[in-house]
């Protein structure tokens, strides 16, 4: 069976016999943008993709930004009952070279890692290694006692004992306190050398980064408030005491491996190396500009070549768009495709349902926020497109994705883009895919 076809084994069985599949009814009022029609079985590793009559809209729109140099590319991929749609790339994987985007392009994904590292953390409660309301220092034990910084009457702060241990679905819920070392506390953070989302440059395993992060002050007490940060970090460091195995191995045999997920690795085999997309910069002052090879998170990263040896639960994973699509599918199918199940329905929604209860969540705009993602709770609330129960997140490079289970539909999309500035394309995204929705 063809890559292309575990999307979907049955209607890939359906292709080898004929050759064609009936595409799902997507039209856009006036123009037709997708179309019932043919698509026919790929041999060469390829996806089925829609051939649409009429594909203006997304043109115009994505080609636009690279005309513009809003950016220099993009790509994206659209499921719909499992099948694929529509699976595009716009622009250039490296401008300067003229090396054109392609759907197979690899992109830094950051912080959409964090889905990953839940899956997991579920995964071990379904098996009985852990419960998601265990305090984290029962398995790390520095995580025992925290601090937290609590603003002084001099417009300082004072550091006092968390008014309890933080737990586990605390971490999953962004309610531990933990921030990414810009704080009250941020000197001593920064003194710590913990700061921003990045850790492929460095030479120490997570677990060690993640010790000397425990003796830190936190921003606030465990589930007073939404605090988005090293959470997801810290439960990669977790994962690795409870399975025995470092976190890229946990990933790969348990996740990415079983799933089919061949181009997801925390650093690229260097096979893979030019497919990896060109991180790129906007501002006001400069516009687009490629990223420069020396740095961190606004660099072009150590995903090729570095130390190799800090595994981040938070923001650490490449992929592509196929990949990623496959990883939501599952979630969307309630924990199984293609005859492997990860976790059971009732695990999935647990994560997919709003876990904030009374805590300030800073985007409660119809929303909330369970076991690492952001879910839809009231359709309208900020003029967006979607629907009620859809789950999702993005990252940093620009990235986003979503699941809409109403309408049976996933969604990514990845640009390499940071900072990227006031740009419309994630909204406009929404907008052309639920107005193409028939």
């Amino acid at each position: 069976m063809a890559y292309a076809d575990k999307i979907n084994p049955v209607a890939g069985a359906r292709r080898s016999f004929t050759g064609l599949v009936t595409v799902f009814t997507w039209v856009v009022f006036g123009l037709g943008l997708w179309v019932i029609g043919p698509t026919h079985a790929q041999t060469d590793g390829t996806l089925p993709t829609v051939e649409p009559s009429h594909s203006a809209f997304f043109t115009d729109v994505f080609e636009g930004y690279v005309d513009r140099a809003d950016m220099a590319g993009s790509a994206f991929i659209v499921l719909h009952r499992g099948e694929v749609v529509y699976h595009r790339a716009f622009g250039w994987r490296d401008r300067e070279q003229s090396i054109p985007m392609t759907t197979d392009t690899i992109f830094r994904i950051a912080s959409q890692t964090k889905a990953l590292i839940s899956v997991g953390i579920m995964m071990l409660q379904e098996e009985g290694r852990l419960l998601v309301s265990d305090p984290v220092g029962h398995y790390l034990p520095e995580w025992r006692e925290t601090t937290v910084a609590e603003p002084d009457s001099a417009g300082g702060y004072r550091v006092v004992p968390a008014s309890r241990p933080i737990t586990i679905r605390d971490l999953l819920t962004h309610t531990a306190g933990v921030g990414y070392g810009y704080g009250r506390a941020q000197e001593a953070w920064r003194a710590a050398d913990l700061q921003g989302w990045y850790f492929a440059h460095r030479s120490e395993p997570i677990q060690a980064s993640i010790a000397r992060m425990a003796t830190l002050p936190m921003d606030a007490h465990p589930g007073t408030r939404f605090v988005y940060g090293y959470n997801t970090d810290i439960l990669g460091a977790l994962i690795e005491v409870v399975s025995g195995q470092p976190l890229d191995v946990f990933i790969a045999s348990r996740i990415t491996g079983p799933l089919g997920m061949v181009d997801t690795h925390f650093y690229l085999p260097p096979e893979k190396a030019d497919r990896l997309a060109t991180n790129y910069g906007w501002t006001e002052e400069a516009g687009l500009f490629r990223a420069p090879d020396e740095g961190t998170m606004t660099a072009q990263g150590h995903y090729v070549e570095g130390p190799r040896v800090s595994f981040s639960g938070g923001a650490g994973l490449v992929s592509t768009t196929i990949d990623y699509a496959r990883f939501l599918e599952m979630l969307r199918r309630g924990g199984t495709l293609d005859g492997v199940r990860l976790l059971s329905p009732k695990s999935v929604q647990a994560m997919t349902s709003d876990q904030m209860n009374d805590v300030d969540y800073n985007d409660r705009a119809g929303k909330g926020f369970g076991y690492g993602f952001s879910i839809r709770e009231i359709f309208g609330r900020n003029g967006e497109l979607g629907s009620v129960g859809e789950f999702g997140w993005g990252g940093a490079y620009g990235s986003t994705y979503w699941v809409d289970p109403a309408e049976e539909l996933v969604v990514v999309y990845f640009k390499q883009l940071t900072p990227r500035g006031p740009l419309d394309d994630q909204a406009k995204l929404r907008a052309l895919i639920y107005g193409a929705l028939n």
